[in-house]
């Protein structure tokens, strides 16, 4: 959602791009396309299918924010056993009433045992960190790739990280 926080310099984006899947848009499908923007770690084995789709679909995969980039906070329960990460957050957890239980429905996500960034799966064309990522680095980056020219982020005075 990151996108959003470009504000009314979206307007400027579609001029020159058509946004064909977010979760501002109802697009169920993604086409092949020029340039993709992706935020968030491969957690899942849905997110891998996925990540692996998108880059078969787009000339350039653009890693949106620390979460992409390095994995940034949902990589720290790496440094747990993923039954222990349920335990305490269905069972354990103080906000709990230590009567729950850990959820098992097929139509859950199964979660991978170890989170990692998305150019451990795939080939990440440009990196845009941040947490979030700052939105004029955002447009920014957008806006040099949709009129051909590859960004330069020694020209962006200020990056967040997280």
């Amino acid at each position: 959602m990151s996108l959003l926080d470009i504000d009314e310099r979206i307007l400027d984006v579609a001029k020159l791009a058509d946004i064909v899947k977010c979760p501002i848009v109802d697009g169920k499908e993604l086409p092949e396309v020029d340039i993709v923007l992706v935020e968030g770690s491969v957690t899942s084995d849905e997110h891998l299918r996925e990540i692996h789709h998108i880059r078969k679909q787009t000339k350039a995969l653009v890693a949106l924010g620390d979460c992409a980039v390095t994995s940034n906070i949902t990589g720290m329960r790496n440094y747990f056993e993923l039954e222990d990460v349920f335990e305490t957050a269905y069972v354990k957890a103080v906000s709990n009433d230590k009567k729950g239980s850990v959820p098992n429905h097929p139509e859950l996500l199964k979660l991978r045992d170890k989170v990692v960034p998305l150019q451990e799966v795939v080939k990440v064309d440009f990196v845009i960190p941040g947490c979030p990522p700052d939105a004029d680095t955002i447009f920014y980056v957008l806006f040099e790739f949709l009129n051909d020219r590859v960004p330069n982020l020694s020209e962006v005075k200020k990056l967040k990280y997280g």
